[in-house]
């Protein structure tokens, strides 16, 4: 279940860093050695990292799962949320490349009066009420007791656990944390929760959070604006894939895969379960899995963490995922445990192509990897990926596209908004259409990816439109942006 990680620029230098969540002893669940630490890596931008974990203060002390990158006290250093079975942690950005725990005096607990302590997974960074700070959602999975788990010989079933609740805290805006999961609504959904991933599905100006559940339905909680959050995941078609059956939903993305403006979602799961794709057909989803291929190219991969980016920069978001089972020993000769990772091409048509070895990802042993986040770590406007594997080493696959397509990224800061401008919706047309993103850090299982939002242009070599629409609506617009950079936009003052 561990093995999270982040992509992040965490000394503002313009190159993104990475950080790896780690496990800790059984059955303290304690990082008594520091072989058991997490790991903040710096980039130098000339193709090495370096580990800064103990000078930064960021190794952690409990058994982590999840990270969670967000500047949640407007300051311009990105904090991170680090989560694990039984413990949360708020590092605060000093902003001289170091951080301080700052979960107490946050306020965050990961303890609950009714269901005890709770494991979180992940969580994500949005800013739910428009107050321009980031609040929180703590995405948990289920109530385990070391001291009374069954013996299931390999892995146990998540029906042999009971579920908890997921997290939602607002942010005080003055370094605290206040919980309003009972006052929102969240509480009363009791889940076993594994991803989770924000977007305005329905662009009412309000962001939503979807939520992958462990052989349960997910949950698409919907914003209504009053504080107030109601689950619509039956009722438009995004609780369980098309064939109704209750599968391992694992990581999720949530973003634009067809290029209408409407975000889609995607999740992934295990060996014969499926990787759904939700489409949003502004009223509702409907899971395009089946039609286009996915369905078949997928059936025999388990997956864990998968992304939304366009890695081929030809104006289409292709699929990555990260790949491995659950179990460690095989229950049948079909069944892989260990496996390379896929890319889905998307053909722009409505279909797919899986790369295995046409990707490059063969070139490593097949493992059981988890978390997977994505940044440009490099600088030449391609998308590189990070993984983590279980019990292995962690795998940084640079991005060596051979197309000589065009890119732009766009980061974006707010001013009125919250800093990172989490909800903006990116717009950008060229001669050969008009592609759409959203500014969300909460990427994947248990990962986070906080660069600047990616746009592969293909041939067009520049934008004839570049659209900001600002978390409060407001819209900001650039015209004949050159491309093959990176663009720096602040949120103008209303006027």
């Amino acid at each position: 279940m561990a093995g999270g990680v982040a992509v992040f620029d965490y000394n503002n230098d313009g190159y993104l860093d990475i950080y790896f969540t780690n496990g800790g002893e059984m059955p303290s669940l304690r990082k008594t050695s520091s072989k058991y630490w997490n790991r903040l890596f710096r980039n130098d931008g000339q193709g090495r990292f370096t580990d800064v974990t103990e000078s930064a203060g960021v190794a952690g002390t409990g058994y982590d799962t999840g990270v969670a990158v967000g500047d949640y006290d407007n300051d311009g250093y990105k904090d991170l949320f680090v989560g694990g079975v039984y413990g949360y942690t708020l590092f605060h950005n000093n902003g001289d490349g170091t951080f301080t725990d700052a979960t107490a005096r946050a306020g965050l607990s990961a303890l609950d009066p009714q269901f005890g302590p709770l494991w979180s997974v992940g969580a994500a960074w949005f800013d739910y009420d428009g107050d321009g700070y980031l609040d929180l959602f703590v995405v948990n999975y289920l109530h385990w007791d070391p001291q009374t788990e069954p013996d299931c010989g390999d892995y146990c079933h998540p029906n042999y656990y009971k579920g908890t609740p997921n997290r939602l805290y607002r942010n005080d805006g003055n370094g605290h944390f206040t919980d309003v999961s009972l006052a929102s609504g969240i509480r009363s959904y009791v889940g076993k929760g594994m991803g989770v991933s924000v977007a305005d599905f329905d662009q009412d100006g309000r962001l939503d959070i979807f939520v992958t559940n462990d052989k349960e339905m997910n949950f698409l909680f919907h914003n209504e604006g009053n504080g107030k959050f109601r689950d619509m995941a039956m009722e438009l078609g995004v609780a369980l894939p098309f064939h109704m059956d209750y599968v391992s939903g694992m990581g999720t993305d949530f973003r634009d895969v067809d290029n209408d403006g409407l975000p889609d979602i995607s999740f992934v799961a295990l060996q014969n379960e499926t990787f759904p794709l939700y489409r949003n057909m502004g009223k509702g989803f409907n899971d395009v899995s089946p039609l286009s291929e996915l369905l078949s190219l997928a059936s025999s991969r388990s997956g864990y963490s998968p992304g939304i980016f366009d890695f081929d920069n030809d104006g289409w978001k292709d699929l990555f995922v990260s790949c491995g089972h659950v179990e460690s020993v095989p229950r049948g000769t079909a069944m892989k445990i260990e496996d390379h990772n896929v890319v889905f091409r998307n053909l722009g048509n409505g279909h797919w192509a899986a790369l295995v070895e046409e990707a490059g990802l063969a070139a490593q042993p097949p493992r059981r990897h988890r978390g997977a986040a994505f940044g440009d770590f490099d600088g030449d406007g391609r998308i590189d990926i990070v993984v983590t594997a279980l019990n292995a080493q962690a795998e940084i696959w640079l991005n060596r596209s051979p197309e000589p397509n065009h890119w732009l990224e766009v980061e974006v800061v707010g001013t009125k908004s919250n800093r990172d401008a989490v909800g903006s919706v990116i717009k950008v047309v060229t001669n050969s259409g008009t592609q759409y993103n959203h500014v969300n850090s909460a990427v994947g299982y248990a990962s986070s990816s906080a660069g600047p939002v990616h746009f592969g242009l293909g041939k067009d070599d520049k934008a004839r439109l570049l659209e900001i629409c600002w978390p409060d609506g407001r819209i900001q617009r650039m015209q004949d942006v050159k491309c093959d950079r990176i663009v720096r936009i602040q949120e103008e003052s209303p006027k």
